[in-house]
Protein backbone atom coordinates (compact mmCIF):
# COMPACT_ATOMS: atom_id res chain seq x y z
CA UNK A 1 0.00 0.00 0.00
CA UNK A 2 1.41 3.40 -0.97
CA UNK A 3 1.91 6.02 1.71
CA UNK A 4 -0.71 8.70 2.17
CA UNK A 5 0.17 11.98 0.46
CA UNK A 6 1.52 14.84 2.53
CA UNK A 7 -1.38 16.90 3.89
CA UNK A 8 -1.30 20.42 2.43
CA UNK A 9 -2.86 23.68 3.55
CA UNK A 10 -2.44 26.02 0.58
CA UNK A 11 -2.19 29.80 0.88
CA UNK A 12 -4.01 30.68 -2.34
CA UNK A 13 -6.30 29.20 -4.98
CA UNK A 14 -8.75 30.71 -7.46
CA UNK A 15 -11.22 27.85 -7.75
CA UNK A 16 -14.16 30.10 -6.77
CA UNK A 17 -13.40 32.36 -9.71
CA UNK A 18 -13.33 29.33 -11.99
CA UNK A 19 -16.69 28.11 -10.68
CA UNK A 20 -18.13 31.63 -10.99
CA UNK A 21 -17.09 31.87 -14.64
CA UNK A 22 -18.43 28.35 -15.27
CA UNK A 23 -21.87 29.39 -14.10
CA UNK A 24 -22.07 28.57 -10.42
CA UNK A 25 -24.37 25.59 -10.00
CA UNK A 26 -22.92 23.59 -12.88
CA UNK A 27 -19.43 24.26 -11.61
CA UNK A 28 -20.36 23.21 -8.07
CA UNK A 29 -21.71 19.88 -9.28
CA UNK A 30 -18.59 19.26 -11.37
CA UNK A 31 -16.29 20.20 -8.47
CA UNK A 32 -17.95 17.63 -6.22
CA UNK A 33 -18.30 14.85 -8.82
CA UNK A 34 -14.93 15.35 -10.52
CA UNK A 35 -13.90 17.23 -13.63
CA UNK A 36 -10.99 17.76 -15.96
CA UNK A 37 -11.39 21.54 -15.81
CA UNK A 38 -8.84 23.66 -14.02
CA UNK A 39 -6.58 22.45 -11.22
CA UNK A 40 -8.83 21.60 -8.25
CA UNK A 41 -11.88 19.51 -7.56
CA UNK A 42 -12.74 17.35 -4.57
CA UNK A 43 -11.35 14.11 -6.01
CA UNK A 44 -8.07 15.62 -7.18
CA UNK A 45 -7.64 17.44 -3.87
CA UNK A 46 -7.98 14.16 -1.97
CA UNK A 47 -5.67 12.34 -4.37
CA UNK A 48 -2.91 14.92 -3.95
CA UNK A 49 -3.26 15.59 -0.23
CA UNK A 50 -4.76 19.08 -0.60
CA UNK A 51 -6.53 19.23 2.76
CA UNK A 52 -7.39 22.92 2.92
CA UNK A 53 -6.45 26.45 2.03
CA UNK A 54 -7.36 30.07 1.49
CA UNK A 55 -10.10 30.15 -1.17
CA UNK A 56 -9.79 33.47 -2.94
CA UNK A 57 -12.68 35.65 -4.00
CA UNK A 58 -11.30 37.78 -6.82
CA UNK A 59 -13.54 40.41 -8.47
CA UNK A 60 -12.27 40.11 -12.05
CA UNK A 61 -11.51 42.95 -14.41
CA UNK A 62 -12.68 42.50 -18.00
CA UNK A 63 -9.05 42.30 -19.17
CA UNK A 64 -7.69 40.01 -16.44
CA UNK A 65 -8.31 36.74 -18.31
CA UNK A 66 -5.98 37.86 -21.12
CA UNK A 67 -3.02 38.54 -18.84
CA UNK A 68 -1.50 35.07 -18.89
CA UNK A 69 -1.31 34.94 -22.68
CA UNK A 70 0.43 38.31 -22.71
CA UNK A 71 3.01 37.11 -20.17
CA UNK A 72 4.60 34.45 -22.38
CA UNK A 73 7.03 36.80 -24.10
CA UNK A 74 10.55 37.87 -23.24
CA UNK A 75 9.37 41.13 -21.67
CA UNK A 76 5.99 42.67 -20.90
CA UNK A 77 4.47 45.71 -19.28
CA UNK A 78 0.71 45.28 -19.07
CA UNK A 79 -1.40 48.34 -18.30
CA UNK A 80 -3.24 48.35 -15.00
CA UNK A 81 -6.94 47.56 -15.49
CA UNK A 82 -9.43 50.30 -14.79
CA UNK A 83 -10.80 50.45 -11.23
CA UNK A 84 -14.03 48.58 -10.55
CA UNK A 85 -17.07 50.35 -9.18
CA UNK A 86 -18.42 49.39 -5.77
CA UNK A 87 -21.41 47.77 -7.47
CA UNK A 88 -19.15 45.70 -9.73
CA UNK A 89 -17.05 44.60 -6.78
CA UNK A 90 -20.11 43.69 -4.72
CA UNK A 91 -21.73 41.67 -7.51
CA UNK A 92 -18.84 39.29 -8.12
CA UNK A 93 -17.62 39.15 -4.51
CA UNK A 94 -20.96 38.13 -3.06
CA UNK A 95 -21.63 35.74 -5.93
CA UNK A 96 -18.37 33.90 -5.20
CA UNK A 97 -19.02 33.92 -1.46
CA UNK A 98 -22.39 32.34 -2.19
CA UNK A 99 -20.69 29.67 -4.31
CA UNK A 100 -18.40 28.81 -1.39
CA UNK A 101 -21.33 28.35 1.00
CA UNK A 102 -23.32 26.39 -1.59
CA UNK A 103 -20.32 24.13 -2.04
CA UNK A 104 -20.28 23.52 1.69
CA UNK A 105 -24.00 22.67 1.78
CA UNK A 106 -23.88 20.45 -1.30
CA UNK A 107 -20.78 18.56 -0.22
CA UNK A 108 -22.48 16.63 2.61
CA UNK A 109 -19.59 17.37 4.93
CA UNK A 110 -16.78 16.88 2.40
CA UNK A 111 -15.95 20.63 2.40
CA UNK A 112 -16.14 22.88 5.46
CA UNK A 113 -15.86 26.66 5.63
CA UNK A 114 -13.53 27.28 8.57
CA UNK A 115 -13.20 30.34 10.78
CA UNK A 116 -10.53 29.20 13.25
CA UNK A 117 -7.43 27.04 13.26
CA UNK A 118 -9.28 24.59 15.50
CA UNK A 119 -11.97 24.23 12.82
CA UNK A 120 -9.30 23.75 10.14
CA UNK A 121 -7.58 20.98 12.07
CA UNK A 122 -10.88 19.30 12.90
CA UNK A 123 -11.96 19.36 9.24
CA UNK A 124 -8.63 17.96 8.09
CA UNK A 125 -8.79 15.22 10.75
CA UNK A 126 -12.15 13.99 9.47
CA UNK A 127 -11.08 14.18 5.82
CA UNK A 128 -13.03 17.31 4.89
CA UNK A 129 -11.50 20.01 2.68
CA UNK A 130 -10.95 23.00 4.99
CA UNK A 131 -11.84 26.21 3.11
CA UNK A 132 -11.04 29.66 4.48
CA UNK A 133 -12.63 32.70 2.84
CA UNK A 134 -10.07 35.12 1.41
CA UNK A 135 -10.67 38.24 -0.71
CA UNK A 136 -8.14 39.36 -3.34
CA UNK A 137 -9.09 42.95 -4.12
CA UNK A 138 -11.41 44.73 -1.67
CA UNK A 139 -13.64 46.40 -4.26
CA UNK A 140 -16.80 45.13 -2.52
CA UNK A 141 -15.98 47.14 0.62
CA UNK A 142 -17.07 50.76 0.70
CA UNK A 143 -15.19 53.58 2.44
CA UNK A 144 -17.44 53.20 5.52
CA UNK A 145 -16.02 49.65 5.94
CA UNK A 146 -19.45 48.32 6.97
CA UNK A 147 -19.09 45.41 4.55
CA UNK A 148 -15.86 44.33 6.25
CA UNK A 149 -17.72 43.56 9.47
CA UNK A 150 -20.43 41.71 7.56
CA UNK A 151 -17.90 39.67 5.59
CA UNK A 152 -15.93 38.86 8.74
CA UNK A 153 -19.10 37.59 10.40
CA UNK A 154 -19.70 35.43 7.31
CA UNK A 155 -16.22 33.92 7.53
CA UNK A 156 -13.72 36.30 5.94
CA UNK A 157 -10.34 35.70 7.59
CA UNK A 158 -7.84 36.91 4.97
CA UNK A 159 -7.84 40.01 2.78
CA UNK A 160 -5.65 41.40 0.03
CA UNK A 161 -6.59 45.10 -0.09
CA UNK A 162 -5.69 45.31 -3.78
CA UNK A 163 -5.23 43.11 -6.82
CA UNK A 164 -3.02 44.37 -9.66
CA UNK A 165 -5.11 47.51 -10.23
CA UNK A 166 -5.89 50.62 -8.21
CA UNK A 167 -8.90 50.87 -5.91
CA UNK A 168 -10.10 53.12 -3.11
CA UNK A 169 -7.68 51.49 -0.68
CA UNK A 170 -4.41 51.55 -2.60
CA UNK A 171 -2.40 50.57 -5.64
CA UNK A 172 -1.45 47.19 -7.01
CA UNK A 173 1.65 46.32 -9.01
CA UNK A 174 1.27 45.92 -12.78
CA UNK A 175 2.20 42.64 -14.45
CA UNK A 176 5.63 43.75 -15.60
CA UNK A 177 8.93 42.01 -16.41
CA UNK A 178 11.62 42.94 -15.72
CA UNK A 179 10.56 45.30 -12.98
CA UNK A 180 10.99 46.29 -9.38
CA UNK A 181 7.86 46.06 -7.17
CA UNK A 182 8.34 49.80 -6.56
CA UNK A 183 5.85 50.83 -9.24
CA UNK A 184 3.79 53.59 -7.68
CA UNK A 185 1.92 54.89 -4.63
CA UNK A 186 0.83 52.73 -1.71
CA UNK A 187 -2.15 52.96 0.62
CA UNK A 188 -4.73 55.73 0.50
CA UNK A 189 -6.23 57.11 3.71
CA UNK A 190 -9.11 54.68 3.23
CA UNK A 191 -6.53 51.92 2.92
CA UNK A 192 -4.97 52.91 6.22
CA UNK A 193 -8.40 52.73 7.82
CA UNK A 194 -8.91 49.29 6.27
CA UNK A 195 -5.63 47.99 7.69
CA UNK A 196 -6.54 49.21 11.18
CA UNK A 197 -9.99 47.64 10.93
CA UNK A 198 -8.54 44.33 9.71
CA UNK A 199 -6.15 44.34 12.68
CA UNK A 200 -9.06 44.97 15.03
CA UNK A 201 -10.96 42.00 13.63
CA UNK A 202 -7.92 39.75 13.33
CA UNK A 203 -8.14 39.47 9.54
CA UNK A 204 -4.87 38.50 7.84
CA UNK A 205 -3.59 41.22 5.46
CA UNK A 206 -2.14 39.76 2.26
CA UNK A 207 0.61 41.81 0.60
CA UNK A 208 1.01 39.71 -2.56
CA UNK A 209 -0.30 42.24 -5.12
CA UNK A 210 0.42 45.58 -3.48
CA UNK A 211 3.17 47.98 -4.56
CA UNK A 212 6.39 48.10 -2.57
CA UNK A 213 5.32 51.46 -1.12
CA UNK A 214 2.04 49.84 -0.07
CA UNK A 215 3.98 47.02 1.56
CA UNK A 216 5.91 49.50 3.69
CA UNK A 217 2.74 51.46 4.47
CA UNK A 218 1.13 48.28 5.84
CA UNK A 219 4.31 47.38 7.72
CA UNK A 220 4.25 50.77 9.47
CA UNK A 221 0.57 50.53 10.43
CA UNK A 222 -0.18 46.88 11.11
CA UNK A 223 0.40 45.11 14.41
CA UNK A 224 0.11 41.68 12.78
CA UNK A 225 2.69 39.45 11.07
CA UNK A 226 3.53 40.50 7.51
CA UNK A 227 2.27 37.95 4.98
CA UNK A 228 2.44 37.39 1.23
CA UNK A 229 0.19 34.42 0.51
CA UNK A 230 1.46 33.77 -3.03
CA UNK A 231 4.71 35.50 -3.95
CA UNK A 232 8.28 34.53 -4.81
CA UNK A 233 11.86 35.81 -4.69
CA UNK A 234 12.62 38.90 -6.78
CA UNK A 235 16.37 38.18 -6.76
CA UNK A 236 15.64 34.99 -8.74
CA UNK A 237 12.71 36.11 -10.90
CA UNK A 238 12.69 39.92 -11.28
CA UNK A 239 8.95 40.32 -11.83
CA UNK A 240 7.04 43.20 -10.23
CA UNK A 241 4.94 40.70 -8.21
CA UNK A 242 7.92 39.22 -6.35
CA UNK A 243 9.52 40.26 -3.06
CA UNK A 244 12.87 41.98 -2.65
CA UNK A 245 15.41 40.87 -0.06
CA UNK A 246 14.53 43.92 2.04
CA UNK A 247 10.85 42.95 2.03
CA UNK A 248 11.71 39.37 2.93
CA UNK A 249 13.85 40.59 5.82
CA UNK A 250 10.91 42.65 7.11
CA UNK A 251 8.62 39.62 6.89
CA UNK A 252 11.09 37.59 8.93
CA UNK A 253 11.40 40.33 11.55
CA UNK A 254 7.60 40.33 11.94
CA UNK A 255 7.41 36.51 12.12
CA UNK A 256 5.46 36.42 8.88
CA UNK A 257 5.07 33.86 6.11
CA UNK A 258 5.51 33.75 2.34
CA UNK A 259 3.62 31.17 0.29
CA UNK A 260 5.51 29.91 -2.77
CA UNK A 261 3.54 30.83 -5.90
CA UNK A 262 3.44 28.05 -8.54
CA UNK A 263 2.71 30.56 -11.34
CA UNK A 264 5.58 30.02 -13.72
CA UNK A 265 6.04 33.71 -14.62
CA UNK A 266 6.90 34.37 -10.97
CA UNK A 267 9.23 31.35 -10.77
CA UNK A 268 11.26 31.61 -13.95
CA UNK A 269 14.25 33.97 -14.21
CA UNK A 270 12.98 34.90 -17.68
CA UNK A 271 9.52 35.82 -16.35
CA UNK A 272 7.60 33.69 -18.87
CA UNK A 273 4.19 32.19 -18.08
CA UNK A 274 4.79 28.80 -19.70
CA UNK A 275 4.25 25.29 -18.31
CA UNK A 276 7.65 24.00 -19.42
CA UNK A 277 9.17 24.83 -16.04
CA UNK A 278 11.02 22.36 -13.84
CA UNK A 279 10.57 21.61 -10.17
CA UNK A 280 14.20 22.59 -9.65
CA UNK A 281 13.18 26.21 -10.25
CA UNK A 282 10.59 25.95 -7.47
CA UNK A 283 13.19 24.42 -5.16
CA UNK A 284 15.55 27.30 -5.89
CA UNK A 285 12.93 29.76 -4.63
CA UNK A 286 12.21 27.61 -1.58
CA UNK A 287 15.93 27.40 -0.78
CA UNK A 288 16.20 31.19 -0.99
CA UNK A 289 13.08 31.73 1.10
CA UNK A 290 14.34 29.35 3.77
CA UNK A 291 17.68 31.14 3.88
CA UNK A 292 15.99 34.53 4.22
CA UNK A 293 12.96 33.67 6.38
CA UNK A 294 13.98 30.57 8.33
CA UNK A 295 12.09 27.29 8.48
CA UNK A 296 9.06 28.90 10.14
CA UNK A 297 8.44 31.47 7.41
CA UNK A 298 8.00 29.39 4.26
CA UNK A 299 4.77 27.84 2.98
CA UNK A 300 2.85 27.23 -0.26
CA UNK A 301 0.51 29.57 -2.14
CA UNK A 302 -0.13 27.61 -5.32
CA UNK A 303 -2.33 30.00 -7.33
CA UNK A 304 -4.06 26.87 -8.67
CA UNK A 305 -6.91 27.79 -11.03
CA UNK A 306 -5.42 31.26 -11.41
CA UNK A 307 -2.20 30.73 -13.35
CA UNK A 308 -0.09 28.51 -15.60
CA UNK A 309 1.79 26.08 -13.32
CA UNK A 310 4.69 23.68 -14.01
CA UNK A 311 3.81 20.61 -16.07
CA UNK A 312 4.82 18.28 -13.22
CA UNK A 313 2.18 19.96 -11.03
CA UNK A 314 -0.59 19.85 -13.61
CA UNK A 315 -3.30 19.90 -10.93
CA UNK A 316 -3.84 19.29 -7.21
CA UNK A 317 -3.51 15.52 -7.65
CA UNK A 318 0.15 16.04 -8.60
CA UNK A 319 1.23 17.78 -5.37
CA UNK A 320 3.14 14.66 -4.22
CA UNK A 321 5.57 15.24 -7.11
CA UNK A 322 6.78 18.43 -5.42
CA UNK A 323 7.35 16.75 -2.07
CA UNK A 324 9.06 13.80 -3.70
CA UNK A 325 11.41 16.22 -5.44
CA UNK A 326 12.11 18.09 -2.22
CA UNK A 327 12.72 14.87 -0.30
CA UNK A 328 15.16 13.70 -2.95
CA UNK A 329 17.12 16.95 -2.48
CA UNK A 330 17.56 16.83 1.27
CA UNK A 331 14.31 18.24 2.66
CA UNK A 332 13.38 16.16 5.71
CA UNK A 333 9.87 15.11 6.70
CA UNK A 334 9.61 17.70 9.47
CA UNK A 335 10.57 20.57 7.17
CA UNK A 336 8.22 19.35 4.44
CA UNK A 337 5.37 19.24 6.98
CA UNK A 338 6.12 22.83 8.00
CA UNK A 339 6.13 24.04 4.41
CA UNK A 340 3.07 21.98 3.46
CA UNK A 341 0.77 23.10 6.28
CA UNK A 342 2.17 23.75 9.75
CA UNK A 343 3.66 27.18 9.07
CA UNK A 344 0.34 28.42 7.73
CA UNK A 345 -1.60 27.04 10.68
CA UNK A 346 0.85 28.56 13.15
CA UNK A 347 0.69 31.94 11.39
CA UNK A 348 -3.11 31.93 11.31
CA UNK A 349 -3.25 31.07 15.02
CA UNK A 350 -1.04 34.09 15.73
CA UNK A 351 -3.06 36.42 13.49
CA UNK A 352 -6.74 35.58 13.93
CA UNK A 353 -8.83 36.65 16.89
CA UNK A 354 -11.79 34.81 18.38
Amino acid sequence: MSAAPVAVFDGHNDVLLRLYTEGGEAGIAAFLAGTTAGHIDLKRARAGGLAGGLFAIFPPSPSSAAFMAAMTGEAYDLPLPEPLTLAEGEASTFAMAAILFRLERASAGALAVCRSVEEIRAAMARGALAAVMHIEGAEAIGPDLDALDVLHAAGLRSLGPVWSRPNRFGHGVPMRFPSSPDTGPGLTQAGRDLVRAANRLGILIDLSHITEQGFWDVAALSDAPLVATHSNVHAIAPVSRNLTDRQLDAIRERRGVVGLNFATAFLRPDGRMIADTGLDVMRRHLDALLERLGEGGVALGSDFDGAVVPEALADAAHLPALFGHLGAHGYGEALIARIARENWLDLLARTWKA
